[in-house]
């Protein structure tokens, strides 16, 4: 089992940056694929980034493309979401989120979860 806690948001003006960490305790963290939800109006959470086990491969809803990157270090078993180039549309609950098993972009296949980190972005 792996419990995860977000932390790093703040309120930051538009155009200005954020990173998110998210630190994981379990012995199955290094096997897990990790990613950032986000609520999103018409659903429950949107997917925003995502993470393979390794850290070879990163997945980006399109909206984020070119200002967010996530990363992890699995010695420091952490997750990190950079964020920049803020709009105020990012403004939101970040989610930090892993499975056992390959990145996923739906949220129900997600094993486990953070409570969350507020993002807010003003302009």
């Amino acid at each position: 089992q792996v419990q995860l806690v977000e932390s790093g948001g703040g309120l930051v003006q538009a155009g200005g940056s954020l990173r998110l960490s998210c630190a994981a305790s379990g012995r199955a963290f290094s096997r897990s694929a990790m990613a950032w939800f986000r609520p999103a109006p018409g659903k429950e959470r949107e997917f925003v980034a995502a993470i393979s086990r390794i850290g070879a491969g990163t997945y980006y809803v399109d909206s984020v493309k070119g200002r967010f990157t996530i990363s992890r270090d699995n010695a420091k078993n952490t997750v990190y979401l950079q964020m920049n180039s803020l709009k105020p549309e990012d403004t939101a609950v970040y989610y930090c989120a892993g499975r056992a098993g390959p990145y996923s972009d739906y949220e129900a296949s997600y094993d486990y979860w953070g409570q969350g980190t507020q993002v807010t972005v003003s302009s």
